[in-house]
């Protein structure tokens, strides 16, 4: 592990404490919870995270903030699919006109069904996902999504539109130009791959300073929620 890791690391420990402590304090806070799950994503320990994640939404089901953390850590630790998707289900029948709530529920079952190898219901992820663009069509990364669902599957002509519109609306996509690229190459349009795969290399360290600048607003959250009246949680 690098230095600038375990600094980081040794940061964020001192926060996981006292939410923690706090949390125990005040159990039926879903702020303190948040605060504690965002801890340990930024910290790395992502299935502890889900936990913690989970009995926030329980504690507040229609919170965006708790499902935006949730599907994060979830990304890295599909160990809990089942609560974690049940949790996103209830999330999306509680905000049916919200386009991030299909979503996050299409990915989660997408990811959990291919981790535990049931059943995925690619008709039910493809639905889901053309409901949120339908709700908002300004989404990116449910452009992308839907295109690699359509390049899984070897639809090279759905894809490409749908990796077409994410780069239109974010063009700092790298996942998406890479996987443009990837079709145009099955496509035998070797000239235009290669435009997107230089493009895919570019964009790699903007990538990792975003990742940077999300600790960075992690820890502002953290800092501030830490900074808070005990009283009031």
């Amino acid at each position: 592990m690098c230095i600038r890791d375990r600094l980081l690391h040794r940061a964020y420990e001192p926060a996981i404490d006292v939410f923690r402590a706090a949390s125990q304090r005040f159990p039926n806070s879903p702020r303190l919870m948040i605060g504690l799950g965002m801890s340990l994503y930024a910290r790395g320990l992502y299935e502890d995270a889900v936990k913690a994640l989970l009995k926030a939404a329980d504690l507040a089901p229609a919170e965006p903030r708790c499902y935006l953390f949730l599907s994060k850590a979830y990304d890295s630790s599909p160990s809990q699919a089942d609560e974690v998707i049940q949790r996103f289900k209830r999330y999306a029948e509680l905000e049916p006109n919200k386009a991030r709530a299909q979503y996050y529920y299409a990915m989660s079952l997408w990811k959990g069904k291919q981790a535990d190898g049931s059943g995925l219901d690619i008709q039910e992820v493809e639905s889901l996902l053309k409901k949120s663009i339908a709700l908002d069509g300004s989404i990116p990364e449910a452009h992308m999504q839907l295109g690699n669902l359509y390049a899984d599957q070897h639809q090279y002509e759905k894809s490409v539109p749908e990796y077409v519109r994410a780069l239109a609306l974010n063009p700092n996509l790298p996942d998406a130009h890479y996987r443009l690229g990837t079709d145009y190459v099955h496509m035998g349009k070797k000239d235009r791959a290669q435009d997107e795969f230089a493009v895919y290399q570019k964009l790699r360290a903007q990538h990792l300073a975003e990742v940077d600048k999300e600790r960075a607003d992690v820890q502002q959250f953290i800092y501030s929620s830490k900074a808070a009246p005990a009283s009031r949680p």
